[in-house]
């Protein structure tokens, strides 16, 4: 019975030193493969986004030299125009009158100079009056000669060839020296320009000569900046910005169309930007985004970032990832807040 025993205990004790122990994979488990990319930080330009209406430089308000009637406009919007062609008339019937009645005081002071004249030669009146009417003579030519200008600029004439762009105006209105009654523009010589609307800060970043791309439907277009207004405009709050297209292209552009821009700022005080991977940009809405970084390369980290903009498959990050060492480029679909990574090739 007692060997029986000792044999059984020996048998336990050779059992338990024989059984190896199963290893912990909680910890392993819990943990995602994921990639990681350096971060640095990119000085010297930062990405503004803009939307405007296309434009061109040499549009042109036609408008009356006097107040009147309209009587006749012979275009409509989109019409082909051609330098010289009379676009638009005023009722005349007001300034003929006051050209006749000119004419006919040049004609009273014409004789009146002439009987003077004869009087002076014969010695009956003085050099004065000779002088007086001379004088009456000059002005009442003179006042026929502004008639006659305010009647020869009683009808618009197109300045150039070109296009009408818009008719502001119809016939029977009653309108005022100097209100736009045509818009037209240039027939093919024109330089097309992105006409966009800046906030004070985005303008303040701006300089003249600032690269930019212009995207019209899946067409891009590199432009220029060519012009920073000076005020703001009323109606928009905005500060008016001509952006200029530079390379010769074949995309069908129209007055008053729609188009964005990302315009690439070379301002001094830009403080950099960090250029990223698309994919690593998690929840991307406008101007915000989120990615996750890692700085011991264990752990991950979700943090917010301010999104710049975007060329080809990057995404400029303006902010966020100042007190970050390394993005997570893949395996983010996996990760939470807090995750444990493990670093792969």
């Amino acid at each position: 019975m007692k060997n029986t025993f000792l044999l059984l205990s020996f048998s336990v004790i050779l059992f338990s030193c024989g059984r190896k122990t199963e290893p912990d994979t909680t910890q392993v488990s819990d943990t995602i493969p994921v990639r990681i990319m350096q971060l640095s930080q990119q000085s010297g330009s930062n990405i503004i986004q803009a939307s405007g209406q296309f434009t061109t430089d040499d549009e042109v308000l036609l408008s009356f030299k006097t107040n009147g009637i309209i009587k006749q406009i012979f275009v409509k919007e989109g019409d082909k125009i051609s330098a010289g062609q009379v676009l638009a008339t005023l009722d005349l019937t007001e300034i003929n009158a006051q050209w006749q009645r000119d004419v006919l005081t040049v004609e009273k002071a014409q004789r009146d100079y002439d009987r003077t004249l004869r009087l002076f030669n014969d010695s009956v009146s003085t050099r004065e009056q000779l002088d007086n009417s001379k004088t009456s003579l000059d002005l009442a030519k003179q006042q026929l000669n502004t008639t006659g200008f305010n009647r020869s600029h009683s009808e618009i004439r197109a300045t150039q060839n070109g296009y009408v762009l818009r008719k502001m105006a119809n016939v029977g209105q009653l309108i005022t020296s100097g209100t736009a009654v045509l818009q037209t523009n240039g027939a093919g010589k024109s330089t097309w320009l992105l006409r966009v609307g800046l906030s004070d800060k985005e303008w303040s970043q701006v300089k003249t000569g600032d690269s930019a791309i212009i995207e019209v439907g899946d067409q891009k277009l590199y432009a220029r900046i060519s012009r920073k207004a000076e005020g703001i405009e009323a109606a928009s709050g905005t500060f008016l910005t001509d952006i200029q297209i530079t390379d010769r292209h074949s995309v069908p552009i129209a007055t008053g169309m729609f188009g964005r821009c990302q315009i690439l700022t070379s301002s001094n005080n830009q403080k950099g930007i960090w250029r990223i991977p698309y994919a690593a940009l998690l929840d991307g809405d406008g101007n915000t985004g989120a990615v996750f970084i890692t700085n011991d390369k264990q752990t991950a980290h979700r943090i917010p970032v301010s999104v710049a903009g975007i060329e080809k498959d990057q995404v400029l990050i303006s902010g966020g990832l100042e007190q970050a060492s390394a993005l997570i480029i893949s395996g983010s679909a996996y990760l939470k807040d807090q995750s444990l990574i493990r670093i792969i090739p």
